[in-house]
């Protein structure tokens, strides 16, 4: 992959980030914030097939599968910078 579909990857993670935060600004329930990036992610997948020519995917499925992944993982950064940001309990032993 050369650096222009990792930056399609990358902007379809930004995306899908934003759009879970929309979500958690919202009334609905933040438990649909993973399914809503993921799905935000599939059909950014499946316009970037199209409209982006350097992107990693040669058909329709692997394009939903990189993309429903690259939206998956902006709620897995969300979680990482979450927890990393939480103050830990000493150890005790």
């Amino acid at each position: 992959m050369d650096i222009s579909g990792m930056a399609g990857v990358t902007g379809i993670t930004v995306l899908c980030y934003l759009a879970g935060l929309g979500v958690k600004l919202s009334p609905w329930d933040n438990k649909y914030i993973p399914l809503i990036c993921g799905l935000c992610g599939a059909l950014l997948g499946a316009a970037s097939l199209r409209l982006m020519p350097a992107f990693p995917a040669g058909n329709i499925i692997d394009a939903l599968a990189v993309g429903a992944a690259s939206g998956l993982a902006a709620t897995g950064a969300d979680q990482v910078f979450r927890q990393l940001s939480q103050e830990q309990p000493p150890a005790s032993g």
